[in-house]
């Protein structure tokens, strides 16, 4: 089963990893990751991070010099049908105290997935394995819909 069948209804939840994996076309997860946001391009599916994600994408670039690359991410984020960034205002910052405080997810983890329950997703798309479940939203790990690593 490929990740987009795993997703569930409505919008879904994505991670920072899976845009860097996208834009940076990593051999082993952009098999994976393509699809899901093809399916955003052609409008069957929603995808929802935060704007903590443009913070995270953008640094690495603009350290190493790399405006072009940076412009990429920033367009991908701000500019992709079926891509929303959701701002980060009071509701979410609430949400995402409301999950440190009762999951223990540390704060770049809880403003991610408080995006994503705020934005009524079912499934969050994550490469981070030290994710604890939280109630009504499924976490998806990439690495579960990837080929295996080659040595």
């Amino acid at each position: 089963m490929g990740l987009t069948d795993a997703l569930g209804p409505g919008p879904v939840a994505v991670d920072t990893a899976p845009f860097i994996y996208l834009i940076e076309r990593h051999p082993r997860y952009l098999p994976v990751v393509r699809p899901l946001f093809a399916a955003a391009d052609a409008g069957a599916l929603d995808i929802v991070t935060s704007g903590l994600t443009l913070l995270e994408v953008l640094v690495v670039p603009w350290r190493e010099g790399q405006d072009a690359l940076a412009r990429r991410y920033e367009a991908l984020l701000t500019g992709s049908r079926g891509v929303r960034v959701v701002e980060l205002g009071q509701p979410l910052l609430r949400q995402a105290a409301l999950l440190r405080a009762r999951h223990g997810v540390g704060t770049p983890d809880a403003i991610q997935l408080a995006a994503g329950r705020l934005s009524g997703c079912t499934a969050f798309v994550t490469n981070d394995r030290r994710l604890p479940e939280i109630p009504g939203l499924l976490i998806i790990q990439l690495a579960d819909h990837a080929p295996p690593p080659t040595p």
